[in-house]
């Protein structure tokens, strides 16, 4: 596989650990010393911190839906840049109303012995508002 399939299978393999609550592949996609910004919501250092946060923000929800797209990304060597949208949908766990997040990552990525894994992240807020099904 080239590098730019594989950089945007770890974008997914974010979203699937997120959404499905598989924290141990969650833990695949960040480096272990990670640095995630993530603006007013939050700033995280190392992958202990960001599954703290994570599993807090995640666990006690119902559904959730990460939708990531327009991927780019530029690669160098062993490290690379790449750009993602994201559409978010974090339901209560009774369906009936929740938040919609979208705005767009920028992450910093190395590839290590398992692949590519995100080093740095920074999250911009686009919109944030209620969702009602």
């Amino acid at each position: 596989m080239n590098d730019h399939h594989d950089i945007g299978a770890v974008l997914i393999r974010y979203a699937t650990g997120i959404d499905r609550r598989d924290w141990e592949l969650f833990r695949t996609v960040f480096t272990p010393d990670c640095v995630l910004d993530y603006g007013p919501i939050g700033t995280w250092h190392g992958i202990e911190e960001v599954l703290t946060f994570m599993r807090q923000s995640h666990d006690m929800a119902g559904h959730t839906l990460h939708r990531i797209t327009n991927i780019a990304a530029t690669v160098d060597g062993d490290s690379a840049r790449a750009t993602s949208y994201v559409d978010a949908v974090i339901m209560a766990p009774d369906g009936t109303s929740g938040v919609n997040a979208v705005g767009f990552y920028d992450d910093e990525l190395v590839r290590t012995a398992t692949g590519w894994q995100i080093r740095r992240r920074r999250f911009t807020t686009v919109r944030i508002g209620a969702t009602n099904p």
